[in-house]
């Protein structure tokens, strides 16, 4: 176990260097793209993504399997939210999506004003109606562009296994957006999750398209099963 834990950490290390040392000329690039327009802009913050992909596979030692389609546009992706994975890989499965995402992500110079050029929708928690009215502007004039919607319903990320209630908001919504949801489930915690990443295989299941007009309590039931559908069987343990 001694000489994985010593292989662990030393991929780990080549990973971090190649990686954020790598993103430093992506971000002076992403300033320059956006002179270009926004396409550009969002093709470059793709390389991106994929460049964090290719240094888990080689680096890591970890790689991504995605199975279900993906929806293209008009859809709200409920997404099971275990690591950092996820905020950083979305734009390879599904094509530009507005993101909702914590305010004070925002709030973090140069990466902050990129976040918004690409379309990361703030979430205000405790701002009431007035940032509530605001988000909702946001994530509509992004879904009329064609743009998929994505959302962390848990509100934060959670250990392999765990499966907390959804937050209230996410019904709220689901409801006033009146699009489909697409649950997506994910099981990136045992590998990304910790300081010292482990190899294997990242799986990112894309459920079935889950219709507008359910009541809260069908919706969230189903939403909830979807994206916990890679979860350990309950027995595993025993």
């Amino acid at each position: 176990m001694r000489s994985v834990r010593v292989i662990d950490a030393v991929r780990s290390i080549a990973f971090y260097v190649a990686f954020y040392v790598g993103t430093l000329p992506f971000i002076a690039a992403a300033f320059v793209s956006l002179l270009f327009g926004r396409d550009t802009f969002r093709r470059l913050t793709r390389t991106w993504c994929g460049y964090h992909r290719w240094c888990l596979r080689w680096f890591a030692g970890i790689g991504v399997e995605v199975s279900g389609t993906a929806p293209t546009h008009g859809a709200l992706i409920a997404v099971k939210h275990e690591s950092f994975f996820e905020a950083l890989d979305l734009p390879i499965p599904f094509e530009t999506p507005g993101i909702f995402a914590k305010a004070s992500l925002l709030r973090i110079p140069l990466w902050g004003r990129l976040g918004r050029k690409y379309g990361i929708v703030p979430v205000e928690r405790d701002e009431g109606a007035k940032a509530l009215r605001a988000m909702l502007a946001e994530a509509r004039a992004l879904s009329a562009e064609g743009r998929l919607l994505v959302i962390f319903p848990e509100g934060t990320r959670t250990p392999h296994g765990a499966r907390p209630p959804l937050q209230a908001g996410f019904a709220g919504l689901y409801k006033m957006l009146a699009l489909p949801v697409v649950p997506v489930a994910v099981d990136s915690g045992p590998l990304y999750h910790r300081w010292w990443k482990r190899p294997g295989t990242i799986h990112v299941r894309i459920g079935d398209p889950i219709p507008p007009g359910l009541s809260r309590a069908e919706v969230e039931t189903r939403v909830h099963a979807a994206i916990n559908a890679l979860d350990p069987p309950a027995d595993a343990g025993a």
